[in-house]
């Protein structure tokens, strides 16, 4: 297949859009007679609210209901009592934001408080091993722990971290004769439907959820929670279009976030570096109302060939709102304690580590058993250390100055599933030659648009202006959530498919039609270029074979799936991530001076997207090794710092250099574009690299998330 547009640096579709502010998003859209709707939160962590007053809400100009009776939805939560800080006790619906702000602000709540612990660190709350995450074992690793000739013992802690995007969760609901109609910012359109029909009551069928433009999401889209649910049941209550809009501070305790984790990770090796046990245990929050689990031990017992291996998941269950995915779930976390550990038993053996890495190569899926789709991880480690000059890295610590400043090298490796899900897609061409292709997937930032619209021009012999890709509606063939990393692979390849389905009926029209000058051709010989099917000087175009059909547009709907492919093969993305850093030891200031990484993901569509894509990760990982740390008041499970102005994120000061390259791979057994998962994996590895980089300056071993001044003074 000619490609024309794959693998081509091309800029967003919809940038210009965006960057002049005509690309509309959830809140923006002007829906006549539109009402807003302000939640009343609670403001006890557990208890029931035993009087609500809102007399003076009621009365205050421009309010037209308060609602407070929520029994008949159906919600992730208790609706009879309150199971967390923040949960919504009602919604003020008024005809301006500003009266429906101030008239929240009237509403009084009294309540019978319930013993409520919101620290998971408590040692009176038991700890659970949940029913998702059994205990792993291979080999022996007690045995191999006490008979390895060296050891590492670490114990690590992160923060808790809530997703911080620009633009807010936000919601526009409107019933129109027993059909509902959102305007949501969801990462998936099809799995909000599902979740307001649920909680409403009604059927699926009668929601429709548009999600076209998404400013960020990080994992914070992926739920459905409150505000959607209580903006359609307002809009249904007062019988007009209603808009809720969280605040920042709402934000933090509306929706779930990044849980706070412990861990206890032990490796045993050979004097030559040769691991032989690992041993690790995890242990994060929950609410009590629901189970969260994500991918925490994933990499320790996949990453590395440890013939003897254990890992333990436990969850705490405490008075707080459910965590949530969050970029690079779970697996970012146990990898920053694989990799932390691994840097600490390549300085007791006194080994480059890269070289320990290396020594410490699967053959194949020790987990699975299965051999790897492809692993070009060693191809990372050498283009990163190459393109990073690792080999400029001083292996004592502390050696290397500049002025009064310490400067170290870290490292570390990447790794996330490639996850592929069935997908549906529908691609059309019309009678100018131009195309479409429809799916109810969503783009949040990574260029979804941009990269799937380049698949489907070069399966349809077309130029890429002549192809649009339409997304951000459930009404679309039917699309996996917008997360995980699997949008492309998934989205993408049903893209691939179907647009193969189109071109085949096209061509075998053609060769169908006595008025055709491909009459009669084999159509395995017939090639599409520039709109033009051709074969042995014959040539014909989508246009005239609409033309003579007499139809304005034909069209075609295909599914794909990855079927049992993961009963096969084992199919990961790989990363190897540089970080250099300097730290003022008068301050215990830490900055991120560079930071390289190189990547095994598969066949790069758009290699400007994926390298923006990279970089935000790397940015992600910055503030989560150095910065980002939700701060809890356990009197009554109050966020302290829900604000932008408290909860530090990265800013442009602390991104100076910032850098990835790609390795030249496809994974064809994983999907037919050969692609595999970029989204996720750019976090992964960040934050231990930073961490080693620092431990390569100082000498000290930091093993708390984020990095605090205080840890280095």
């Amino acid at each position: 297949m000619a490609t024309t547009a794959v693998g081509q640096p091309l800029s967003r579709v919809d940038a210009r859009r965006k960057v002049t502010g005509t690309a509309t998003y959830s809140a923006e859209h002007r829906i006549e007679g539109l009402l807003y709707g302000v939640i009343v939160n609670g403001t006890v962590a557990r208890g029931t609210v035993s009087r609500i007053s809102v007399d003076a809400a009621l009365a205050h100009p421009g309010v037209l209901r308060v609602l407070t009776d929520f029994g008949k939805l159906q919600l992730a939560h208790p609706v009879d009592r309150l199971a967390f800080y923040g949960q919504p006790i009602a919604v003020v619906v008024a005809e301006t934001l500003e009266a429906a702000t101030h008239g929240a602000s009237l509403v009084e709540a009294t309540y019978e408080r319930q013993d409520a612990v919101t620290d998971f660190d408590d040692p009176d709350i038991p700890s659970q091993t949940p029913e998702d995450e059994p205990d792993y074992s291979r080999g022996d690793p007690a045995g191999a722990l006490a008979s390895a000739q060296v050891k590492v013992d670490l114990e690590l802690t992160s923060a808790r971290e809530n997703h911080n995007p620009i633009e807010l969760p936000s919601t526009i609901a409107r019933w129109q004769d027993g059909r509902l109609t959102l305007w949501d910012k969801t990462q998936w359109s099809q799995g909000a439907a599902r979740t307001v029909a649920g909680a409403l009551g009604i059927a699926v069928t009668d929601v429709r959820v548009h999600n076209e433009f998404l400013g960020g999401g990080f994992g914070s889209g992926i739920q459905t929670y409150d505000h959607v649910v209580l903006a359609a049941f307002a809009a249904r209550e007062v019988n007009r279009p209603v808009k809720v809009v969280l605040t920042r501070r709402q934000f933090y305790y509306g929706t779930g976030f990044r849980p706070a984790s412990r861990h206890r990770m032990t490796l045993g090796s050979t004097a030559a570096g040769r691991v032989s046990a690992l041993v690790y245990e995890v242990r994060i929050e929950n609410a009590r109302y629901r189970t969260y689990t994500d991918g925490l031990t994933d990499l320790p017992k996949f990453l590395y060939g440890v013939p003897n291996t254990s890992t333990a998941y436990r969850i705490t269950p405490i008075d707080v709102h459910s965590p949530a995915s969050m970029r690079g779930p779970g697996v970012v976390l146990g990898n920053f304690a694989l990799e932390t550990a691994m840097d600490q038993l390549a300085h007791e053996l006194a080994v480059d580590p890269v070289e320990l890495r290396l020594r410490n190569e699967p053959t194949q899926d020790e987990v699975s058993q299965l051999p790897f789709s492809t692993r070009k991880l060693r191809e990372c480690y050498q283009t990163g250390a190459r393109r990073f000059g690792w080999s400029r890295r001083r292996a004592k610590p502390g050696s290397r100055t500049d002025g009064d400043l310490l400067i170290g090298m870290g490292m570390a490796t990447a790794s996330y599933h490639n996850n592929r899900r069935d997908s549906s897609a529908r691609a059309r061409i019309h009678a100018d030659g131009t195309a479409e292709v429809f799916a109810a997937s969503a783009d949040m930032g990574p260029g979804t648009t941009t990269s799937v619209m380049q698949v489907a021009a070069d399966v349809l012999g077309l130029p890429a202006s002549a192809v649009t890709f339409r997304l951000g509606d459930s009404s679309y063939p039917t699309a996996p959530l917008h997360a995980a990393a699997c949008t492309m692979a998934s989205v993408g390849s049903a893209a691939h498919t179907t647009c193969n389905a189109l071109k085949a009926e096209f061509i075998r029209r053609a060769v169908a039609d006595p008025d055709s000058p491909l009459h009669g051709a084999n159509p395995a010989d017939v090639q599409v270029r520039d709109g033009q099917l051709e074969t042995s000087g014959a040539r014909d175009t989508y246009r005239d074979i609409l033309r003579r059909a007499g139809l304005p547009s034909l069209d075609i709907t295909g599914n794909w799936g990855p079927g049992d492919a993961d009963s096969r093969i084992s199919t990961y993305g790989y990363g190897a991530v540089f970080a250099e850093v300097s730290v003022d030891p008068l301050l215990g200031l830490v900055r991120v001076r560079r930071i390289f990484a190189a990547y095994d993901v598969g066949r790069v569509i758009s290699p400007k997207l994926a390298h923006s894509q990279a970089i935000g990760g790397m940015v992600g990982g910055i503030g989560m090794a150095l910065l980002e740390g939700t701060v809890t008041d356990h009197r009554d499970g109050r966020i302290v710092n829900a604000s932008l102005a408290d909860y530090l994120v990265p800013v442009n000061a602390d991104v100076l250099d910032l850098d990835a390259a790609f390795i030249n791979t496809e994974d064809p057994q994983a999907d037919p574009i050969g692609v595999k998962g970029l989204g996720e994996i750019t976090i992964v590895g960040v934050a231990p690299a930073i961490g080693n980089a620092v431990f390569n300056a100082t000498g000290k071993r930091l093993t708390d998330l984020p990095i605090r001044p205080e840890a280095l003074l």
